[in-house]
């Protein structure tokens, strides 16, 4: 493939994509996560304590944003998605300020279940800077809890999503290990015809669904060994297929770009190169937006192409940018031009 070809073939879609891009509002979604609250709470470093060799820092401010599988929600609901989300959350002060936020955004949020057995997962970071200087992480304290929900919760969840699923074009299932997704919760999401998987491990729980979108560790993961060529790449896509019994494998590898298996009469495969590969800041987050954008599109009829560069193009906006961060339909839209002047990619799988 030379290296005009990708080049090429993004401005003669470029009109459809823009069309695609421009559809993305109001599309209704049911996305189950795994809930998360990010924290940045920033300081100024004052002095040394006397207590303990530890730095004191004078509190500025906090921020909260979601995390985890809260950050596929937010995605796909500042990229205009009309969004329902179900997980679960403490009865505490962070899935509060999580529901808040989320209400904020229009996000529907019914299908949040409390549980005062369980906090609200999440993630404190705690940064310090002195006068004039770069602010750095110092320590970063984690909130979660082990134990799968009770089976009750768990078949709320289930009923729930059952009674969801006949009016959303797709359900997301964004899957941190953190226990929402159950084999009830997951048996339910299953049911409607186009599910997007995001998970980090067992892929194999959700044997049927239409896309599974791994990363490079995650596949190699599933799969069981390593991907380092072509030739192993090749292989893990048609491994993958068979083992989660998918319409459709995405492999996001970072600056390689992606990967997109389809498993018709033969091996199909797709690759999309990196569309941003020196402005990374914090890929936080990335395979949430990947998600975001691959799933608008493909509710919008567009071809699995056209879905993977959408979502290849939103989250090359979102590495650019500390922490967990959204992009919006308007700075996609000046991202595709920016990529149509480019005019060069590197197209090696």
């Amino acid at each position: 493939m030379s290296q005009s070809t990708f080049a090429a073939q993004l401005h003669a879609a470029a009109p459809r994509l823009r069309e695609l891009i421009d559809g993305f509002g109001g599309i209704p979604l049911l996305v189950i996560g795994d809930l998360t609250l990010d924290e940045f709470l920033t300081g100024q470093v004052e002095r040394l304590s006397r207590e303990a060799p530890v730095l004191i820092l004078r509190h500025e401010f906090t921020r909260q944003i979601p995390g985890g599988g809260a950050n596929a929600v937010y995605n796909l609901a500042k990229l205009g998605a009309q969004v329902k989300v179900v997980g679960i959350i403490g009865k505490d002060s962070q899935g509060e300020a999580l529901e808040r936020i989320f209400q904020e955004a229009d996000i529907d949020t019914r299908g949040i279940f409390g549980d005062r057995q369980r906090p609200t997962v999440t993630k404190t970071r705690i940064a310090g800077h002195a006068r004039q200087s770069v602010t750095q992480q110092i320590v970063r304290v984690d909130r979660k809890f082990d134990e799968p929900p009770e089976l009750e919760l768990q078949l709320q969840l289930a009923n729930y999503i059952r009674e969801q699923v006949a009016g959303v074009e797709a359900v997301v299932c964004s899957d941190y290990g953190d226990g929402t997704l159950s084999a009830p919760v997951i048996e339910a999401a299953l049911t409607h015809p186009r599910t997007i998987v995001d998970t980090q491990k067992q892929l194999f729980r959700y044997q049927g669904a239409t896309i599974f979108t791994p990363n490079l560790p995650e596949a190699e993961l599933a799969v069981g060994y390593g991907i380092t060529d072509r030739e192993s790449l090749l292989r893990a896509g048609a491994d993958l297929l068979k083992l989660t019994q998918a319409q459709k494998i995405l492999i996001t590898r970072g600056e390689q770009g992606m990967s997109l298996f389809e498993q018709e009469e033969q091996l199909q495969v797709l690759h999309i190169p990196a569309f941003n590969r020196t402005d990374v800041f914090d890929v936080t987050g990335a395979g949430d937006t990947v998600v975001a954008g691959l799933t608008l599109g493909m509710c919008l009829g567009a071809s699995s192409w056209e879905a993977a560069v959408l979502g290849n193009l939103a989250a090359s906006l979102v590495v650019r940018r500390f922490g967990t961060a959204t992009t919006t339909p308007e700075e996609m839209q000046q991202a595709l031009q920016s990529l149509l002047e480019i005019g060069e990619f590197d197209e090696e799988i």
